[in-house]
């Protein structure tokens, strides 16, 4: 009953919110043209404000659509919307026509901006070194693709294309690959795309918190297996006798192995552990890990949202030594909801490994 009414109370407050941003934007449209049919504008705009919670029904992916890009202008619209109310309740600029003008024309320039963010990714480039003895290894680590409806094959290509031209050792996919439900991936012959990845040693990737939800699992790892991705779960693996990698599964599967028992016998080789959520960095730290990778936090994907991750995460974002252990957190290639980044970029990393010297970071 408890659970119950802790969602009632929290669709209601939704809904609020939802109903102040309606009120200004139909107070805003009603300056150029009165409403003849405000019942109408009423129900397509809650239509449209509770389309979120149909982003995961296939045959409405129309409305899934409507509903990824509603969230932006959720956020958005309303710290605009309180600080443009502000403004013409303590200032002399009451012109309402004006103001919300400028506000539409602020959302727009966001909107773009965001929108070029998302679907421009970027290579960022970081070079370590690790003591132990070996040939330089060059790795491709990427996070968050989020692949569905928006995050969609067009856009894995476009990963595919810097990774290959990076011509790395190994490429590695660390958590939420897809956004819950494989059958975005299926459905779009997403599989060929990623097929086209090439690396020396191979494609491996581990679950995030995206697969977990979606409840799809084994098939998710067979849709991976058969676009020649090996998904590692809670296991160490020796890549190319260059190499000990892991993937450990995700914090959400609360069953899931410490890492220090998935360390290998032999420390000869570098070892590189996957793990989607950087929540506690000591333990990778306390069992000797020489390189951790994570993604999850899309440093915030929309800013200020990277305000939260901060004060979450001992590290939302980058590049960060601690003790002997590299540790490397990407704010993802794709991303969650809309298609959008204000304060992020999509990105895929470069990670060069050298051996016995010190290492140093480079961006581009």
């Amino acid at each position: 009953m408890g659970r119950l009414a802790g969602i009632i109370i929290a669709v209601l407050i939704y809904g609020a919110i939802s109903a102040y941003l309606g009120w200004n934007l139909k107070k805003w449209i009603g300056y150029f043209r009165p409403f003849r049919w405000p019942v109408v504008f009423w129900i397509v705009f809650f239509v449209i404000a509770f389309s979120p919670f149909f982003t995961q029904v296939s045959w409405l992916s129309p409305l899934a659509i409507v509903g990824n890009y509603w969230m932006f202008f959720f956020e958005y619209g309303l710290i605009l919307c309180v600080i443009v109310n502000i403004i013409i309740f303590i200032t002399p600029l009451k012109n309402v026509k004006i103001m919300g003008s400028i506000v539409v024309g602020l959302f727009v320039i966001l909107f773009g901006v965001g929108t070029y963010n998302a679907y421009s990714p970027v290579t960022r480039h970081l070079e370590i070194s690790i003591d132990k003895s070996g040939e330089p290894l060059r790795l491709v680590m990427a996070s968050d693709f989020h692949l569905g409806i928006l995050s969609n094959k067009g856009h894995l290509q476009r990963f595919v294309d810097l990774a290959n031209k990076a011509k790395p050792d190994a490429i590695l996919l660390v958590g939420d690959i897809v956004d819950d439900d494989p059958i975005w991936f299926v459905e779009e012959g997403m599989d060929e795309v990623m097929k086209q990845l090439h690396a020396t040693y191979g494609v491996y990737g581990v679950l995030g918190n995206h697969e977990y939800y979606g409840g799809k699992i084994p098939s998710f790892i067979e849709e991976m297996k058969g676009a020649n991705v090996q998904i590692l779960m809670d296991e160490t693996i020796l890549v190319g006798d260059r190499l000990y990698l892991t993937g450990q599964e995700d914090a959400t599967n609360k069953e899931r192995k410490p890492i220090a028992s998935l360390k290998p016998t032999d420390e000869e080789y570098p070892w590189i552990v996957m793990n989607h959520t950087p929540y506690d960095l000591e333990l990778p730290q306390e069992a000797g890990v020489d390189l951790h990778l994570s993604g999850h936090t899309h440093l915030g994907q929309l800013w200020p949202n990277n305000l939260i991750t901060d004060r979450i995460f001992e590290m939302d974002y980058g590049y960060m030594k601690k003790g002997n252990m590299h540790t490397l957190v990407s704010s993802g290639f794709g991303f969650w909801g809309p298609p959008m980044r204000i304060g992020s970029r999509s990105e895929l990393w470069i990670v060069d490994i050298n051996f016995a010297g010190e290492g140093n970071q480079k961006n581009d």
